[in-house]
This record gives C-alpha cells, structure tokens and sequence, in this order.
C-alpha cells in the first residue's frame, strides 16, 4: 500500500512548550477526520498521546490513538511504537479478501511484541477503526474510548474501558457519573506492552448520513462526560466541534469548575464524520 504519503500522525515527543497544540480536518474516503492533541498544560514533560489517521485507499482508512503509560520516556515510547507498528504494518500489506481486520490484528501483536522488548515495564492504550465504504469496525486494548454518534444525539457504540471501573460501569455496580470521580479510574487492566495483551474487536457496523466516530485518551473522558462530548460533536462543521470540545476539556484541566471532572493530562482526540454522498 502506498498509506505513508499521506499519513498524518496526529502528537509526538517533540512537542517542546506546554502549550503547543496540534490539529487538522483530514478529508478522505466517505468523510473527513478532524484530530487534535495538547501536552498536558501542567507538565513539561513529552506528550505521551499520540495517533493517526491512516488513508489505506479511495474507500479505506484507518484511525488511531494510543495513550502511553508507564512515566516519561517509557509511555511516550510505547505509544509511538504502537502508532510507528501501525503505520509499516499498513504500508507493507496487501489488502486481502478479509479486509484490513488481519492487518490491524497483526499490527496490535507485533505492537505489543515489541513495547514488550523495550524491557522497562512501559505500556500504552491502543483504540483503532477501521473505516471501509461506509461502514467501521473498532478494536481496542485499554481504556481509551471508541464512540458513534448520531447527529441527533443517539449513542450507536461505546466501547467498554479495560479496567476495574469500566467493568463495573458496565455491569451497573457503579454509575457514570461516579465512575469519573472514582479513585480508582486510572488503573487499566489491559494494555499493549502486557504478555496478556488482549484485543477487543466490535463487529462491523455500517454509518448513517452525519454520524460521528470519536476516538479519545483519558484526558478527554476524564475532563468531559460522555453526554457533553456527544453534544459537543454531533452536529456543526467538523472544525468547530474539535475546537470546542479541545478548549472545554483543557479549558478545566487548567481551571476545574464545580461540579465537573477535572484531570490535567495529555489530550488526543480525532472526530470522523461520514458525509452525506452515496458508498
């Protein structure tokens, strides 16, 4: 495949001040994807977020966002060699009669293959869809999440978090809105660079007219609910809705406000919306 011209890596450790911040809206296959990503705003250490949006073809894409963990360098590492695995595992591939799944599978494993070699106990989270025509499928290990959107509000996925608390939120032991709070939510259960790696996939799961696919790390779920970024990114231009739902989140890492999540952390998001044309 010819994906790596038009990649676009979405973070990296070289982002040098707190407050330098990068995003774009990337048109491709049936859609368009806008991402963004800012440091933390209270360290000054790198960016331990990173992702991509990976053009396969006309109709196929791929979006990623892994969530690095394990203290600086290590989680930064980690994530870069997920996203990095990603990318080569997509551009030395053929695209079979399976589609993209077996290559977003082996790209997980070698992934946690070699985080797993840097030998320093670093993991990162590893959230990926898989855009084909008009329909997605998404794969994740860890607790960074994957939703759709409808433009009127309707939530048409949300993937569990691999974690004590995302279990419990989902077997109904603990509410959302105390889930956010929870002492515990920072611990996850399963990550790329874990000899217990394991990878989630969702079945394929075809888009409406204006849907929206996000994928975000813990500085976006940890600092907005999940009610405010379905408004936030369901309808209105693609840009704006990334600029909003960027400015709010850091907006209270920085300055809590009574009454909701406050967590200062690295933020990486990317929206993908399907367009209104035909397959």
């Amino acid at each position: 495949m010819a994906a790596e011209e038009t990649t676009q890596v979405v973070a990296g450790e070289d982002q040098a001040a707190p407050d330098v911040e990068q995003s774009e809206v990337l048109p491709f296959a049936h859609g368009a994807a806008a991402t963004y990503t800012a440091r933390c705003p209270s360290r000054e250490t790198p960016n331990e977020d990173m992702g991509a949006v990976i053009p396969v073809d006309d109709k196929r894409a791929i979006l990623a966002v892994a969530d690095g963990m394990g203290g600086p360098p290590g989680g930064a590492q980690a994530a870069s060699i997920a996203i990095d695995t990603l990318i080569e595992t997509v551009n030395k591939a053929e695209v079979g009669e399976d589609g993209l799944r077996p290559i977003i599978l082996n790209a997980f494993e070698a992934a946690n293959e070699r985080v797993l070699e840097l030998g320093i106990g670093s993991g990162t989270t590893l959230a990926v869809v898989e855009i084909d025509g008009v329909t997605m499928r998404p794969y994740h290990a860890g607790d960074s999440v994957i939703l759709i959107v409808g433009q009127r509000g309707k939530v048409k996925l949300q993937t569990v978090a691999h974690s004590p608390v995302g279990y419990a939120v989902e077997s109904g032991l603990l509410d959302a809105g105390e889930a956010i709070h929870h002492e515990d939510r920072h611990i996850v259960s399963n990550i790329v660079g874990s000899p217990h790696m394991w990878i989630e996939i969702g079945p394929p799961r075809e888009l409406a007219a204006r849907d929206t696919v996000v994928l975000g790390s813990d500085g976006l779920f940890d600092n907005l609910h999940v009610e405010e970024v379905i408004e936030l990114v369901r309808r209105g231009p693609l840009d704006q809705a990334a600029k909003i739902v960027a400015k709010l989140a850091r907006g209270r890492m920085v300055l809590p406000e009574p009454g909701h999540p406050s967590k200062p952390d690295d933020l990486t998001f990317i929206l993908y919306r399907r367009s209104r044309g035909r397959a």
